[in-house]
């Protein structure tokens, strides 16, 4: 009789047995293919609080009721980088599970009404575009249109459009000349002759930084103090908590060969984690979107993400007449000051009581 667990006899078996594959490859997908993602979640008040207390998003209203009643809120909603993360959790195993570049999101929108716990989420993606990588012939690349609903009323909960790269089943014939390297501008950089930092984080104090720097050779940009070292809940809990499948944050063995040689942190924990950053020296009143999201480079445990914030835009225009409308790039970066993600984002700022 064959003892199975005889070592020699187990490795041998482990070389002749097929392996079922998850998730899918680049030829898999077709421009105006839908794809209905299972299983759904619910979005529930420990997964938000979790999500929010680790990314160090400490915003009153998504936490006490009181708070979230002064904002309009019913009760304490489901935060927008919560529901994000989810959208893209649940979309993995489908698109992404076979890894490859986390190229970019842009057009992330959220609707006017808030999200409560208790909602369950179901997402559908839209193939939008394939496209051959000259520089990797081992991949391709693909971006989706996905829709975040709630399973009851049909409401679009949130959207986006990202881009990945993603392995071929069969790499593309190549003269390996990829893309061609771009000049080194012998100058340096061009910034600008001064920085300038809002004295304080309403309406106002972005609007008058802008209006400082509109005089002069300026920008609107400044650093935030705090930091957040990744461990195995950011990297390994966080994303499995969404329904993230992806082996890059929780296979070991298979990413000790991978250039971090390690598992990595999920792209919208270093994206939450640096907002959260950002946001303890704002008063945010309302998310509105997300656009021209790219991840520079992985961040995996014992990293430490910090965040850096550059307003672009001030408009006294808002759902509210107790905000105005600021425009933000955050840029991400680690402790080696290596950007890790940026970002452009537009947000309703709480104004001072008059």
């Amino acid at each position: 009789m064959t003892d199975w667990t005889d070592p020699d006899t187990f490795a041998q078996a482990l070389e002749e047995v097929e392996t079922k594959e998850k998730g899918n490859c680049f030829e898999d997908f077709e421009e105006g293919d839908i794809i209905e993602h299972d299983p759904g979640l619910t979005l529930t008040q420990f997964g938000n609080e979790q999500w929010m207390g680790q990314t160090l998003n400490h915003d009153p209203a998504y936490w006490r009721t009181d708070a979230a009643e002064a904002r309009g809120f019913e009760e304490p909603p489901v935060h927008p980088d919560y529901l994000t993360a989810a959208t893209l959790g649940i979309t993995v195993e489908d698109l992404s599970e076979k890894g490859g570049y986390f190229l970019g999101r842009t057009d992330v929108r959220f609707p006017g009404t808030p999200v409560y716990t208790g909602t369950e989420l179901h997402v559908e993606s839209e193939v939008v575009n394939r496209a051959t990588s000259s520089s990797r012939p081992e991949y391709g690349i693909v971006s989706w249109r996905t829709r975040g609903k709630d399973a009851e009323t049909g409401e679009v909960l949130c959207s986006y459009e990202r881009t990945n790269m993603i392995p071929r089943r069969e790499p593309l014939a190549t003269d390996g000349s990829g893309a061609a390297a771009a000049e080194e501008d012998d100058d340096g950089p061009d910034l600008p002759d001064e920085f300038i930092t809002p004295e304080g984080g309403y309406f106002e104090d972005f609007v008058a930084a802008l209006e400082d720097a509109d005089d002069e050779n300026a920008a609107v940009a400044y650093r935030h103090e705090r930091g957040r070292t990744q461990d195995d809940v950011t990297v390994a809990s966080l994303p499995l908590a969404t329904l993230n499948t992806a082996k890059q944050h929780h296979n070991v063995d298979v990413m000790s060969d991978s250039p971090s040689g390690n598992i990595v942190t999920y792209g919208d924990v270093t994206r939450s984690t640096a907002l959260g950053h950002a946001r303890s020296d704002e008063q945010t009143w309302r998310e509105v979107g997300f656009d021209d999201e790219s991840f520079h480079t992985f961040v995996a445990v014992g990293d430490t993400v910090y965040a850096f914030t550059r307003v672009l835009e001030a408009e006294d225009d808002a759902s509210s007449d107790e905000a105005g409308t600021v425009t933000f790039e955050h840029i991400a970066f680690n402790q080696d000051d290596e950007p890790v993600y940026s970002g452009t984002r537009t947000a309703e700022i709480r104004k001072r009581s008059n």
